[in-house]
């Protein structure tokens, strides 16, 4: 629609990712003079929900936030109720629990990067036209999701929405002959993650640049996924700073506010825009990835994982979600190939009066929980931190500087059209699951 003095862009809903939301930009001359993505879907109340329910209930009902990550939630909600009862779960179910989270982090990595985010780089406007182009790349994109639904299946229950997870451990636990007809089919998914690597890599990435400040969980000598502290990676000229702060100390630092255009609340670290995720995983614990990830990333172009190198290109973020799923698959063998079966079916989680905090890494990033119970173990209030979330101010300010980039080089050459692409493009680069941060796009440019 056309005014004097201004042009408004409407596409009423974003393809490709997870939800539903807005974006509004408003172009003043040259200039992107304000950025908001509006995320307009109902809240949702889980923490609300939880209220009043025992200790033993926040897995199941948190698992349907979200039906692409619902381990996530599972096991940051079992870490969080164990934490208040101080209870430490290790051995053997604490190595299903990181087995049944590698399934999760393979099938929802497969699922964006093939998807939901290669058409953009292969010009495709979606998955059906990619599959008529490249049969045979979406083919094994379907193979390796298959893999990680395999996990979660036999793991879990069922591939959706696990049924089998408990605070404590699990209702069932496998033999370990049970778990050999996974072992092989992760050796045939092992060469299809690989192979993907390859594929991504020779994607043709658009230069761009974050600076954000990177927040993930620090679990030296391994990979964190399911354990680790909060650790900040900042990044200024004079190099990169690593620090770390307690999980209990998590809602000091990472503070949520409300503003206006969001049913999502949008979150501050320490006062300043940060991303988690891929990117900040890959530069606080690339060190610690398996040697076949290290160096299918080497090979990718991303840099040598053991000196810390940083991915600062948010396009080249499915390249890093690659790299996780070789990870992945990697670490699944490993904890199949030593696993015993556990002794007992759970860790006993006796109820007191106390708060506790859990975090883990869901494929989109750092998920936090916190519950404060009564000495029955009634829940009396719930707070649930999503990744998405976390990025928005990030995802935000990448569009802005994408959008800006475009019109210095374009002018009002730029078209509605090209924008709404690009635009479309930065968003997905996140990989962004809207639902899970309303407890998208209809785009408006705004030009004066």
């Amino acid at each position: 629609m056309n005014r004097r003095g201004t042009r408004v862009l409407r596409l009423d809903a974003l393809a490709r990712v997870e939800g539903e939301a807005a974006l509004h930009l408003r172009v003043e001359g040259d200039t992107v003079a304000e950025t908001r993505l509006r995320i307009y879907e109902p809240p949702r109340f889980f923490e609300a929900f939880l209220t009043g329910r025992g200790h033993t209930e926040p897995p199941d009902i948190t698992a349907r936030i979200c039906g692409i990550c619902p381990v996530a939630y599972q096991m940051s909600a079992c870490q969080a109720i164990e934490n208040a009862c101080g209870v430490t779960v290790d051995g053997p179910l604490a190595d299903l629990r990181r087995l049944l989270y590698c399934g999760e982090w393979i099938e929802s990595h497969t699922l964006h990067i093939y998807l939901l985010h290669a058409p953009d780089f292969l010009g495709h406007a979606d998955m059906v036209g990619l599959a008529r182009d490249q049969r045979a790349a979406v083919e094994r994109g379907l193979r390796l999701k298959q893999a990680g639904n395999a996990i979660l299946e036999q793991l879990g229950g069922r591939p959706i929405h696990p049924v089998n997870v408990r605070v404590g451990g699990f209702y069932r636990t496998p033999a370990p002959a049970e778990l050999r007809p996974l072992a092989e089919r992760l050796w045939r998914a092992r060469e299809d993650a690989l192979e993907t690597v390859r594929w991504a890599a020779a994607f043709d990435f658009p230069e761009a640049r974050c600076d954000h400040d990177l927040l993930a969980l620090r679990d030296p000598g391994r990979y964190a996924v399911d354990t680790g502290t909060p650790a900040v990676m900042t990044v200024r000229s004079t190099g990169p700073a690593l620090r770390e702060f307690a999980l209990s100390d998590f809602e000091q630092h990472v503070r949520e506010e409300q503003v206006p255009h969001s049913t999502a609340l949008t979150a501050r670290l320490d006062g300043r825009r940060f991303l988690t995720g891929p990117l900040a995983r890959y530069a606080i614990s690339g060190r610690w990835l398996h040697p076949a990830a290290a160096e299918a990333a080497r090979d990718a172009g991303l840099g040598d994982p053991a000196t810390g190198t940083i991915c600062d290109n948010p396009f080249r973020s499915i390249l890093v979600r690659a790299v996780e799923v070789v990870h992945a698959v990697e670490e699944a063998l490993r904890l199949i190939d030593g696993y015993a079966q556990p002794p007992r079916l759970a860790v006993e989680v006796p109820p007191r009066e106390a708060v506790g905090a859990g975090a883990t890494e869901a494929p989109r990033g750092l998920l936090y929980h916190r519950y404060a119970l009564t000495a029955d173990g009634t829940l009396t209030e719930s707070r649930i931190v999503p990744p998405t979330a976390q990025n928005q101010t990030a995802i935000e300010e990448d569009v802005r500087r994408a959008v800006q980039a475009r019109l210095d080089r374009a002018g009002p050459a730029a078209g509605d059209e090209e924008l709404t692409h690009l635009c479309e493009r930065v968003i997905r680069n996140h990989d962004p699951c809207i639902s899970c941060a309303a407890h998208f796009l209809d785009l408006t440019v705004e030009r004066r």
